[in-house]
């Protein structure tokens, strides 16, 4: 066994503080939101509560699932994601494998033509007039067509088939008989779980959190996602900070807002939470795989 010399010992109870005040930091505002969203709303107003919950209740609770609008939030928010990342990732397989294929002419031009876009873009406001022409705003698939993929996705998918699974796999399964349809749905996908999991990863969250594009072409608040929804909660609050309340009913308006605003969030990121640690084994590997190598 190797002894550690002084400055070793002093190197890694360095590097273990650091580590320990970055995890503080980190972890004391999500601690935070979730005690507040537990806590009598007039002990957070007041400053009180630090990190456990005082006053616990879960009156915000209660409100945020007796909430019409919450609740139609939330389902929007679902259906988005769901629908928005299978609609993502089958785009992107259709585009990765194709330009992984090394038979396939002229994909250095077209990879070059997807690359270009990256850096040169149309601008919002001709974006806006041509989802308008196409007859998308204040629509459904408004959420989910115009971001329907990612060049940087598809650079990230093309390489790992192209470095994680030999090509001569492929050749053998041509020479038995296989199209490539067959080559792409029974040897491809079947061994391409990892940077899968990363996609599904990347769409889901990005379509989780997405509000902006909700923000310009949404006018029908039956259609506007979870965020969009805590967006004005967020506002009304701020609003009535502004405002000086001298009646009862405006402070006790106040004190509900600010116990919904934490719950909310707590709701919010609950799925996104749920979800990483079943993910988190692939997400190493599948990243790791897709962009470094080569």
């Amino acid at each position: 066994m190797l002894l550690e010399s002084r400055g070793d010992r002093i190197f890694n109870v360095s590097i273990y503080i650091i580590l320990s005040l970055v995890t503080v930091i980190v972890l004391y505002p999500l601690i935070f939101v979730l005690s507040a969203s537990f806590s009598d709303p007039q002990t957070v107003l007041r400053g009180e509560m630090l990190l456990w919950p005082k006053g616990f209740n879960l009156n915000s609770y209660a409100k945020i699932f007796q909430n019409h609008d919450i609740l139609i939030g939330y389902s929007n928010t679902i259906l988005y994601t769901l629908i928005g990342t299978l609609i993502n990732l089958v785009m992107t397989i259709i585009g990765a494998y194709p330009l992984s294929r090394k038979d396939f002419v002229g994909r250095n031009a077209i990879m070059a033509l997807f690359v270009f876009t990256m850096f040169f873009g149309g601008g919002l406001i001709p974006t806006y007039l041509l989802i308008k022409d196409l007859g998308m705003l204040n629509s459904f698939w408004v959420m989910v067509i115009p971001n329907a993929v990612s060049i940087w996705n598809i650079i990230i998918m093309r390489t790992f088939f192209q470095q994680s699974i030999p090509y001569e796999l492929q050749e053998a399964a041509t020479i038995d008989g296989c199209s490539n349809i067959k080559i792409l749905t029974r040897i491809i996908l079947p061994l391409s779980m990892p940077i899968i999991a990363v996609m599904i990863l990347f769409y889901a969250v990005a379509h989780w959190n997405a509000f902006f594009s909700a923000l310009l072409y949404l006018s029908d608040k039956n259609k506007f996602p979870l965020q969009l929804i805590l967006r004005e909660i967020l506002i009304q609050g701020q609003t009535n900070d502004m405002v000086k309340m001298s009646t009862e009913s405006a402070i006790k308006q106040q004190r509900e807002v600010e116990g919904i605003k934490y719950a909310v969030l707590v709701v919010a990121n609950i799925p996104v939470l749920i979800l990483y640690p079943f993910l988190q084994r692939y997400f190493v590997k599948g990243v790791m795989i897709g962009a470094i190598k080569g």
